[in-house]
């Protein structure tokens, strides 16, 4: 590298790199977040929570994968299914 003979950096591979990098921390914390309303369906809803979370959980797993695979707007699939998960939580907590 001190002889000069350092390679250039392709900027456009770091901005593809980064944006697949946000667009996947954006999916997973929306997994995460989806994942602990789970718990508490699990934890507060009896039955129906058992049967909602089941359902919640393998919807989160298709939107994950949806999400990543669909690049900068990927958080949409995770979003909706989160949002469905929180109606489903305050539904059975109540």
């Amino acid at each position: 590298m001190a002889d000069g003979s350092a390679s250039v950096m392709d900027y456009e591979e770091h901005e593809k790199t980064y944006r697949n990098f946000i667009n996947f921390s954006k999916v997973a914390v929306l997994a995460v977040l989806t994942f602990v309303l789970v718990i508490a369906m699990i934890g507060f809803g009896e039955v129906a929570g058992t049967v909602w979370a089941s359902i919640t959980t393998v919807a989160t797993v298709i939107a994950v994968g949806i999400g990543l695979a669909t690049g900068d707007k990927g958080y949409v699939a995770p979003g909706i299914v989160f949002l469905f998960a929180c109606v489903v939580t305050i539904a059975l907590t109540i």
